[in-house]
């Protein structure tokens, strides 16, 4: 993490805040309308980051392409890169209250862990997944675990078998291999595929508990196992609260850190937040609309929540392209909610120059698919029990053969 910070503050990209700030509202509130990394230099005594990977240019700035270039970079990864153990690491008796964990709302149940990347292994199988985490006491996180995801699911195999799940919690990441953790891959292959991200290799060395964790600020090592508690209220990307929760707990046995460690934290609902959820998808849908048509873009709009609206640029083969293509986003990210297909001369990111295509090359009754009754996310404050609700896609595209009836005046013609 901290060759990236570097090299962010190399672009211009990070404010260094060298005052005394709290980490209970106060530097989640400053992190707030910005999206340039925040280093604090005295978060109640210790160092910390925020908005680490806030924009897509931060992000694919770690990756080393420009942003147009991210997605199609990102769709073309095949998870195939190298994890090479690098020996073991001792953990010293676990006091969470060391850690500047941040209180980001009044309304939240407490300080939380949102910028911890939770690795586990069972039976041979490894998986890395980024959980909210309460803090409950000095050696002890209650882990918001979504029922059917890897985590959940290792979790009952591990309780099954009348035993516990060995995890390691890291913070303080390569944004990369935070973003590997983000991603949809097959079932095993984050660290694979943060080791191609970062060049095709990834060291990682073993906890006494037998799980294996990169580089990191600080790592605590422990286990899940049947103990719950309440967890919640917590904002979620919506920026709305989500509901309380009877959640496994953490029980943490060792915890180690890095000298004058720099913690890593994530406003819920911010802008990095957003990018960590969102982005990791816009290749799954890239890949999923090039098997319909041409694509050269897609955007999780910072407007959508990064994570409910999509923007998808293509270059049509056919005319019936445009509605082929929202099919096929939503078959590849079953939380969107809204999607729109522009042309090629159509900024995705620019919300002005999407609504301007939706203005001058839409027509309600023919270009819109609305589909009710269908799986949406459970993080839509308008889902209807446990998740259903209504999609809507746009064709914001040309008609075919009628081209020359949309150019755009310019100077340069």
């Amino acid at each position: 993490m901290r060759t990236c910070i570097d090299l962010m503050r190399n672009k211009g990209l990070v404010i260094d805040i060298h005052e005394p700030v709290s980490s209970e509202f106060e530097a989640p509130k400053r992190s707030f309308g910005t999206d340039k990394l925040l280093f604090f230099h005295n978060l109640d005594g210790k160092k910390a980051v925020m908005n680490v990977t806030a924009s897509r240019e931060a992000l694919a700035l770690a990756l080393g392409v420009s942003a147009d270039k991210m997605v199609p970079h990102l769709a073309a990864c095949r998870y195939d890169g190298r994890v090479v153990e690098d020996g073991t690491i001792s953990c010293l008796k676990p006091d969470l209250d060391q850690i500047p964990i941040m209180k980001h709302y009044p309304l939240d149940a407490g300080r939380y862990v949102c910028a911890g990347v939770v690795f586990s292994r069972y039976n041979g199988v490894e998986n890395a997944s980024v959980h909210r985490m309460l803090q409950s006491g000095k050696d002890k996180l209650v882990a918001r675990l979504v029922e059917g995801r890897h985590t959940h699911t290792m979790l009952k195999q591990a309780l099954a078998d009348g035993t516990e799940l060995p995890v390691a919690i890291a913070i303080g990441l390569h944004p990369l291999v935070m973003f590997a953790s983000c991603s949809r891959v097959p079932v095993g292959m984050e660290m694979p595929f943060a080791a191609e991200l970062l060049g095709g290799e990834i060291k990682v060395k073993t906890l006494s508990n037998g799980v294996r964790v990169p580089d990191a600020e600080i790592i605590l090592e422990g286990f899940i196992g049947s103990e719950t508690a309440k967890e919640g209220p917590f904002v979620d990307i919506t920026g709305t609260y989500d509901p309380v929760r009877t959640q496994p707990v953490i029980r943490i046995t060792g915890m180690y850190m890095k000298p004058d460690p720099i913690y890593h934290g994530i406003l819920p609902g911010g802008d990095e937040h957003k990018i960590l959820m969102g982005a990791p998808y816009e290749p799954l849908i890239y890949k999923a609309v090039a098997g319909v048509t041409g694509v050269t873009d897609v955007v999780l709009t910072k407007g959508g929540c990064g994570y409910l609206h999509a923007v998808v640029q293509i270059r049509k083969r056919t005319q019936g392209d445009g509605k082929n293509a929202i099919l096929a986003a939503f078959a590849a990210h079953t939380s969107l909610k809204h999607v729109v297909i522009v042309d090629e001369d159509i900024n995705p990111s620019d919300p002005l120059d999407v609504e301007y295509a939706i203005a001058t090359r839409v027509r309600a009754d023919t270009d819109t698919i609305i589909i009710s009754g269908i799986r949406g996310s459970s993080l839509d404050p308008t889902r209807i029990g446990d998740g259903l609700n209504v999609k809507m896609g746009i064709d914001a595209t040309m008609e075919m053969g009628r081209e020359d009836e949309f150019i755009r005046a310019t100077w340069e013609q």
